[in-house]
């Protein structure tokens, strides 16, 4: 017998789920049940008595029964008039059928454990296990209950959601379980906090976060590596402002297809109109526009770590993962068709090196994102868009790209590329990416002057390594879980004096080692050693050096890692090097 997928097994399961629940709370309305992500749920009409999740253990022994009760789920196809006889006292399962009718399709039902005290039957499409033997009773698990409005309505009636996690065994069952704890420990707004690295503040808004100092930080290497990455290649730093008069984005298109996720401005003395920036790009356009650039001046590259606007909506916004200002590791690049692989080559390698740097390349994917078949809110002609696809289709394949087309899935200016990388406990985001854009230069009047003399439309690229600095710092802060490599780490060594007797001769070190452009702090504290170094540990400090009269005496000094590596009887200048030489290689 072939095993089944996943899906199918997470669906049977909300089947399962059902009969149990009916067999426990035989009023119970059973609406709607499918496979979701990790799991499956069921949205259940409980008239009286609903479950708490102190129940759950009584309803899985009642799943398992169903399991054993079972075979398989035989597929029936009715009539609107059989039916609705069958579900005549759900009002839920009426209104569906009602829907199918209307839309002209066939019903069909799906019966399990007929004759038995089990018995279940269910409007649905299909998609289950052919033996319920597939399904080992130790690789699912009940996992929590929500409220869910009925058909998604505030509208309608609240139900009861009651969510199931569910893998092919229950080694992959126990991982993901983990793997979440270890996310809850890991997650960025609790270790931003406790770390001290950025502000969420009431006053100044949603999804406006505030940097602190050892935020600020992270953001400040973060840029400086990126730009190292770019400087050598062709780019050219520029800077913009953050709005703009509406009229630019009318050009750009942002107006006509993204005009409800930005913020509006009017000038209070100039009475005029003006949009916060959500894309750098109109902006480069006109850097671009203000040259008279010939093709030996070709590609021209503008790289800027802006910062854009954009209205999200506010039950949406967390933490860093969401926010309402965006600093863009932007990037664009205006280059001849002839020139589009070379550049796009460059900026693959880029990216690879960054992921690489980050400890993140390991299992790493692109989405190839086309227009696909419905054409509708997508700018320029089909000759346009067949060339930008074709051309980012080539590059995939002679890069040897692990790619996965996505239609209906790119910009509505043009295709692109979406990287998709994996964190340290398997969580998968999409960060990098890179567009082609046909479409701007037609719209902004985009030109170079080609060998001919003519005036030629270049190719726009877009791309962004990190995606954006606050997102991707709320990915690093998870991937390292706060204990950032030696280079990026807002402090990078502590200096620790055991007491008063060695403070001034620590002050002196202190003030030695941070002339060395190591960002070190002292602890001044009247702890004793022991939380002096489980402070420093706690706040994931990767270095701290003790300042004893052993030190102060031989001038020599130990090196404590946050993970127990000790490098010992090392003179000042052997210090400072073995620092210097981890952090300009940018070693984990």
């Amino acid at each position: 017998m072939q095993s089944s997928s996943i899906e199918n097994k997470r669906h049977s399961l909300a089947h399962v789920l059902a009969g149990a629940i009916l067999k426990l709370y035989p009023d119970a309305l059973m609406t709607i049940g499918p496979a979701v992500e990790n799991g499956f749920y069921y949205d259940i009409d409980f008239p009286s008595n609903a479950p708490k999740e102190e129940d759950f253990p009584r309803i899985q022994d009642e799943m398992k029964k169903v399991l054993k009760t079972w075979s398989s789920f035989n597929q029936e196809k009715v009539t609107k008039a059989e039916a609705e006889n069958i579900f005549k006292n759900n009002p839920y399962k009426l209104e569906l059928i009602k829907g199918i009718v209307d839309k002209g399709e066939e019903i069909t039902l799906y019966v399990s454990g007929k004759g038995t005290d089990y018995e279940f039957t269910d409007l649905c499409r299909g998609g289950h296990v052919e033996d319920t033997k597939e399904i080992a009773e130790d690789s699912f698990t009940l996992d929590k209950i929500a409220g869910a409005y009925w058909r998604g309505d505030e509208k309608n009636k609240m139900l009861v959601r009651i969510y199931g996690l569910a893998y092919d065994t229950k080694a992959e069952l126990d991982t993901f379980i983990d793997n979440r704890e270890e996310a809850k420990k890991r997650d960025h707004r609790k270790l931003g906090k406790e770390l001290k690295l950025f502000t969420i503040s009431d006053l100044v808004g949603s999804g406006l976060p505030l940097f602190q100092p050892k935020g600020t930080v992270l953001r400040q290497e973060l840029e400086k590596y990126l730009w190292s990455l770019h400087k050598n290649k062709g780019y050219q730093r520029v800077w913009t402002p953050h709005l703009a008069k509406a009229q630019l984005y009318e050009v750009s298109g942002h107006g006509q297809h993204y005009l409800d996720d930005m913020f509006s401005v009017h000038g209070g003395t100039s009475k005029e109109d003006f949009y916060l920036k959500p894309m750098n790009c109109p902006h480069h356009y006109q850097l671009f526009l203000d040259n008279q650039f010939s093709y030996r001046d070709m590609p021209i590259k503008y790289f800027e770590p802006a910062t854009i606007y954009r209205d999200e909506k506010t039950g949406q916004l967390s933490g860093l993962a969401r926010v309402r200002a965006i600093t863009q590791d932007d990037g664009h690049l205006f280059c001849r068709v002839s020139q589009v692989k070379e550049e796009v080559n460059i900026i693959v390698d880029i990216i690879k090196q960054f992921y690489t740097t980050m400890n993140m390349i390991e299992g790493y994917w692109v989405r190839l994102s086309t227009r696909g078949d419905d054409k509708t809110g997508y700018l320029g002609s089909d000759e346009i868009w067949n060339t930008a696809e074709t051309s980012l289709k080539e590059i995939c394949d002679e890069n040897k790209l692990p790619y996965k087309e996505g239609k209906n899935e790119a910009a509505f200016y043009g295709p692109k590329l979406d990287f998709m990388f994996k964190d340290a406990i398997g969580r998968e985001w999409q960060l990098a990416t890179i567009q082609l854009d046909f479409n701007a230069p037609e719209r902004f009047d985009l030109s170079f002057v080609n060998e001919k003399g003519e005036n030629e439309r270049p190719v726009v690229i877009h791309r962004a390594i990190g995606g954006s600095i606050e997102r991707f710092l709320g990915v690093a802060i998870e991937h390292f879980a706060g204990a950032f490599p030696l280079w990026l780490s807002p402090v990078q060594l502590k200096v620790i004096p055991i007491g008063e007797r060695q403070m001034d001769f620590a002050h002196d070190l202190f003030k030695k080692i941070a002339s060395e452009d190591i960002r070190v702090e002292i602890d001044q504290s009247n702890e004793s050693l022991g939380k002096k170094v489980r402070a420093s540990k706690l706040e994931k400090v990767p270095y701290l050096i003790v300042v004893g009269d052993k030190e102060m005496e031989s001038n020599t000094f130990s090196l404590e890692g946050r993970n127990d590596e000790k490098v010992t009887g090392l003179s000042y200048d052997e210090m400072i090097r073995f620092l210097k030489e981890k952090i300009e290689s940018k070693s984990l």
